[in-house]
């Protein structure tokens, strides 16, 4: 019955009105796009701010939590740090623990992740072959946190975990 009542108020509208409402909407999509551009041009991340879809990262990170993330070039990559990554020929980024860096001779450095509720590496999920993450991997490094119904304590245990 919601959409009949809808078009039955369009339907009163004079053309004045019901332009003057579509270019609200295309007003208020536009705004949503330019600060979502800006987000990432401020953040160097093509994603700045992802959804954790699986309990892999408990207790640190539930399913629904919301993770900030920057990806500026010249930081360098640590163990313990938390990354956003893709692997190739997966839609979906995955949410883990920098495990161990290998650094070759010329500064390349390639790295291992690890679910922290996970019993293994991640060597598993990247695709055939591959035993190593490389930067161009890295969608973006969590540098906040929003959770939804967590206590004061846990929240400023896992700020203590991102390093804010």
């Amino acid at each position: 019955m919601l959409s009949l009542d809808f078009l039955d108020d369009v339907r009163r509208m004079n053309k004045r009105q019901l332009y003057y409402q579509v270019l609200n909407f295309g007003m208020i999509v536009s705004s949503a796009l330019m600060i979502w551009k800006g987000l990432m041009v401020i953040t160097g991340s093509e994603s700045p701010i992802v959804v954790v879809l699986s309990g892999s990262m408990e207790p640190a990170f539930h399913r629904g939590d919301l993770l900030f993330l920057t990806n500026r070039v010249e930081d360098p990559i640590r163990v313990g740090e938390i990354v956003v990554f893709r692997i190739e020929g997966r839609e979906i980024p995955i949410v883990h623990r920098v495990l161990k860096i290998h650094e070759k001779q010329n500064g390349h450095i390639k790295f291992l992740t690890k679910g922290d509720n996970n019993a293994v590496d991640d060597r598993g999920l990247y695709k055939q072959g591959q035993h190593w993450l490389e930067k161009k991997d890295v969608v973006g490094r969590a540098r906040g946190l929003y959770q939804e119904n967590r206590s004061v304590e846990d929240r400023n245990y896992l700020f203590l975990i991102l390093g804010l």
